[in-house]
This record gives C-alpha cells, structure tokens and sequence, in this order.
C-alpha cells in the first residue's frame, strides 16, 4: 500500500514539473523589433517603398514584426532623444534616416545594429563603403555629389542666369564639403553663387527675403532631413519669388517644385527592408556593403515652368523620366 501511495506522489510531482516546461514550449516565439527613427513628415510618400520592401519579405507589423516609431516630426533636435528612448527599449535593429539620424543613433547604443538611408558622404562613420564595420550599414543616394549637374541644369533652364542662390542646413556637416563642390562648378559655368543658411523653417522663410534682396536668378537646394521636410514649403517660396529652384527628390516636383534630379528616395527606403530583414536573420551590419544608386531620374514640372514664364529647353525635355504637367 505504501509503496503505491509512494509511486502516485512520484507520478503527480512529475505531472507538475512538466505542466511549465509544457506551458514554456507552447509559449510563441518572441517577435522581432524594429525601432524606427523617421525625419520626415509621417506621411511622406518615402515610407511607403520601406513599407512595400516589408510586405515583399513577408513582413507583417503586429503579426511578425513589431515597429517602435519615434517620429521627429522636422525637430532635427529631437533625434538624439528619440534615439535613447529606442535604445532603452532594447529593439533589434534600429531604421534611421541621414546623417543626423545616424549620428544620434550611433551615440545612443552601441549594440544595437543601425541601418540608416543617407544622402551624403558617410566615411566619417563607417569604416568604408565596402565594409563598413560597426553596427551601422545602409543606403546612400550620393545627393551631394550631383550638386554640379543640377547647377549645370538651372544653367540650361535659364540661359542669362547670373546669380545662383543655395540654401542648405549649416548643421548638417556635410553641407560645407557640398558647398565647395558647387564653387567648383560655378567658376566652371562663369557663376556666382551665394550661401544662404537655414536651421529652421524660420530661418528658411528668412533665407528667402535675402535671396530677393541679392537679386538672385536661380536655387539649388542642398538635401538634408530638414529641407525634405519642407519641401512643399521651399517648393512654395520659389515660386512666390520667382526663382527656378532644383532639389534633389522628385517629391519637390510633385509638390510644385520646377525640377528635381537624384535618385529615387521611395525606391531606395524599399531597399532598405532588406537590410533590415538580413540583419533580423543573423547577418553582421559590418560586412553589409553599403549601396549606392545607379540610376537617377529627372523630373520637370511644366506647370511650374509656365508659371514662371520658362520655356523648358527641348533636350531637357528629352532627357526627363517624367513631365508634370
């Protein structure tokens, strides 16, 4: 009798150490991460190719995949706190957007991999394109560099141009290395350019009234996380002070800007979905090359050119993936 009381208490103790290991290996698999520091306004038709690449790789938010956004909103001040704030949630790979973004990210962990869409020289912040190193990898559109084909552009657009206007954020430490680069092609195409800085959208709406009162002919906007986020607003400007201006995303064309030439920023936030879902897979940030563009489009706003009394010149015309008209 005794020894089948015992072997009963034996049988129910086992029961019970196997309810939690049971419960334990029910329980689903913990979801992936994803923090998500955006720069640009949340409905920037940008994030919609990051959103496009995710459902492409099977990613489906709440069901397998979980995305902490931290929204800037424009407040380029406000990366750095947002950056901490993903930090302390301890995500799995952490999205951010230029230079700033990366910067902010990169003093807030120093574990979590980073992928980050930029449009300047990263080589300040990685190790090289090739192999990057750290945690952080990514996209760059190379924006700055095709700062002498659009001043070449403006030239063809206005043909008596004399004085360009260019307007760039003086925070984005990239902008004075882009500034010597359209010295460059100014003294090449006998033009003279002038700075003029903005911080803010204050500061753009300032920039603007000394832009008339120097008499300048034409802008180039220098791309950062600021002036996308106002790029309806720039669009806007130029056109109530008669300036042909040029950017580098077809957004400010189709936000009423005259013309835009760089690569496509929605295709590329498509790209990144896929570094995302390498690095969520195992892979090492640092041996992830970071890509740049191979193809640019050329967009032209013909409303925009009749509003200012342009006559688009026929070979521009030509070489225009797209016409708005």
């Amino acid at each position: 009798m005794q020894r089948r009381q015992f072997i009963s208490v034996l049988g129910v103790a086992a029961i019970l150490a196997w309810v939690p290991l049971a419960a334990d290996a029910q329980q689903p698999n913990k979801l992936p991460r994803l923090g998500w520091l955006p720069t640009f306004a949340a409905t920037s038709p940008i994030y919609d190719g990051f959103r496009q690449g995710l459902r492409e790789l099977g990613y489906v938010e709440g069901k397998n995949i979980i995305i902490e956004t931290r929204w800037a909103e424009g407040n380029l001040d406000r990366l750095p706190e947002l950056a901490r704030e993903l930090a302390r949630l301890n995500v799995d790979v952490t999205l951010v957007g230029g230079d700033q973004g990366l910067q902010a990210a990169k003093e807030a962990t120093t574990t979590i991999p980073i992928v980050v869409s930029s449009c300047d020289p990263l080589d300040s912040l990685v190790a090289s394109i090739a192999r990057p190193g750290g945690k952080a990898t990514g996209m760059t559109c190379i924006s700055s560099e095709l700062v002498g084909k659009r001043l070449q552009m403006l030239k063809e657009l206005v043909p008596a141009l004399a004085r360009v206007a260019v307007l760039y954020n003086p925070e984005d430490r990239n902008k004075a290395w882009e500034y010597k680069q359209i010295e460059e092609a100014a003294r090449i195409l006998k033009l003279t350019v002038r700075a003029f800085e903005a911080r803010s959208a204050t500061e753009i709406d300032k920039a603007f009234a000394g832009m008339a009162d120097d008499h300048s002919g034409a802008l180039v906007i220098f791309a950062d996380a600021l002036m996308v986020f106002h790029e309806k607003k720039l669009a806007d400007l130029a056109l109530q002070n008669r300036l042909p201006a040029i950017f580098g995303f077809r957004e400010f064309a189709d936000q009423g800007g005259l013309v835009s030439y760089g690569a496509s920023f929605r295709e590329q936030y498509r790209r990144l979905a896929w570094y995302v879902d390498r690095i969520l897979k195992g892979a090492n940030p640092a041996d992830l090359p970071i890509e740049q563009p191979t193809k640019f489009e050329l967009v032209i706003n013909l409303k925009t050119a009749k509003a200012l009394g342009l006559e688009i010149p026929p070979q521009l015309l030509a070489l225009a993936d797209e016409v708005i008209e």
